[in-house]
Order: C-alpha cells, then sequence, then structure tokens
C-alpha cells in the first residue's frame, strides 16, 4: 500500500513525466528533495527508484493520470497535498523552462488535489525563484 512518501513521489514523477521528457535536471532535482527534506527523513532512499517506476507504470494505464492523482488525494492531508503541489513545482522549474503540458498537469493537480489558489500562486512564484538562472 501507498504511503505519504509514495505519494509526493508521485507528484514529482507525473510534473517530471508531463511532456514526456524526464529530464536530467528534473531527476536530480527529485533525488536531491528526497535526499534532503524533512519530510522524507523516515523514507528508504533505495525504495525511490521502485516508487518511480511504480508510478510510470500507473501513467501507462488510459486513466493513469486520474488514478494517480486520486492517490495522492487519498493519501495526503490537506496541508501535504500542498507540500505534493510544492515539490511538483520544483521539478516543473528545475530545468528552467515550463512546457505547456507542464503547466496543464499543474493546473490539474490544483483542481484535484483542493490547493487554494492564492497559495497556489505564492507556491509556482517560490519555485521559479529557486530554480532562476542568471
Amino acid at each position: 500500500m501507498a504511503d505519504h512518501h509514495d505519494a509526493l513521489i508521485y507528484s514529482m514523477v507525473l510534473a517530471s513525466a508531463a511532456d514526456d521528457d524526464m529530464t536530467d535536471a528534473e531527476l536530480r532535482t527529485i533525488g536531491e528533495m528526497v535526499s534532503y527534506l524533512p519530510i522524507f527523513k523516515d523514507f528508504d532512499r533505495a525504495r525511490l527508484p521502485e516508487v518511480a517506476r511504480h508510478c510510470a507504470e500507473l501513467l501507462a494505464d488510459t486513466k493513469g493520470l486520474d488514478k494517480a492523482l486520486a492517490t495522492i488525494k487519498q493519501i495526503l492531508s490537506t496541508k501535504l497535498r500542498e507540500t505534493a503541489y510544492a515539490l511538483a513545482c520544483d521539478v516543473v522549474a528545475s530545468d528552467g523552462e515550463a512546457s505547456q503540458e507542464e503547466l496543464r498537469l499543474l493546473e490539474l493537480m490544483r483542481h484535484r488535489l483542493n490547493i487554494n489558489r492564492l497559495h497556489a500562486s505564492a507556491i509556482e512564484y517560490g519555485a521559479r525563484i529557486r530554480h532562476a538562472k542568471s
């Protein structure tokens, strides 16, 4: 059974896979966040490839995106849904450009996870400035 770690990782994998191009920057960002964020302190990092693979397998289904978003929503508290959205925004911002597919995914996440629009704007702005390049 998936837990909150899995759901948070799903949100990052969804963001990375949204445009069918999982870049090195996005994958590195996922690995780094799992390594240093307090929410993952009790997560077995050796499970990261397994959880990411499970999410990818779920996405291969015709209703995979809907199932993945439903899983994330079911598992996470309201507070952690905002965390999931923030992680997804960081992954999207990590390679310096957001594709239309990635922006659409963030919009879907925002609606399906019931993220307050004002909170979402602040989260998006923070991700953009954290990943800004000179």
